[in-house]
């Protein structure tokens, strides 16, 4: 496959998803970009591992912003974010990889704790 059918194909698929498959995207794509970053640490490459970093703040930003305040829990999704967001924002600054990885540890779990209310959502219907 070459790369202008890959981008179709992803394109095609972030137009069709439905909002809670948009959400897992966000998700994976945090988990990717930070995963770059302390690979791109590994080999001493800072310039790549920040602007990846950087990436995955503006994932967790978007995910922040766009929390739907009429449900209570909202509040204890934005601590996390807001956590996951400093930890990112510190492990840039830093370039400490374990610091990057407690906030992976943390959108690992958020991911992992959304597939499951999918796929309960989708036994429900």
């Amino acid at each position: 496959m070459n790369q202008n059918t890959i981008n179709a194909y992803q394109r095609n698929a972030i137009l069709t998803a439905s909002p809670a498959e948009l959400t897992l995207m966000l998700y994976d794509g945090a988990i990717k970009f930070c995963n770059i970053a302390i690979m791109a640490i590994e080999k001493k490459d800072m310039e790549k591992a920040h602007v990846n970093l950087k990436k995955a703040q503006a994932i967790i930003s978007e995910l922040r912003v766009t929390l739907d305040h009429k449900y209570p829990v909202w509040e204890d999704f934005d601590r996390v974010y807001d956590y996951i967001y400093r930890r990112l924002v510190e492990g840039n600054m830093s370039k400490e990889i374990d610091v990057i990885e407690d906030a992976l540890k943390y959108i690992r779990e958020m991911r992992d704790t959304w597939k499951e209310v999918m796929k309960k959502a989708a036994g429900a219907k």
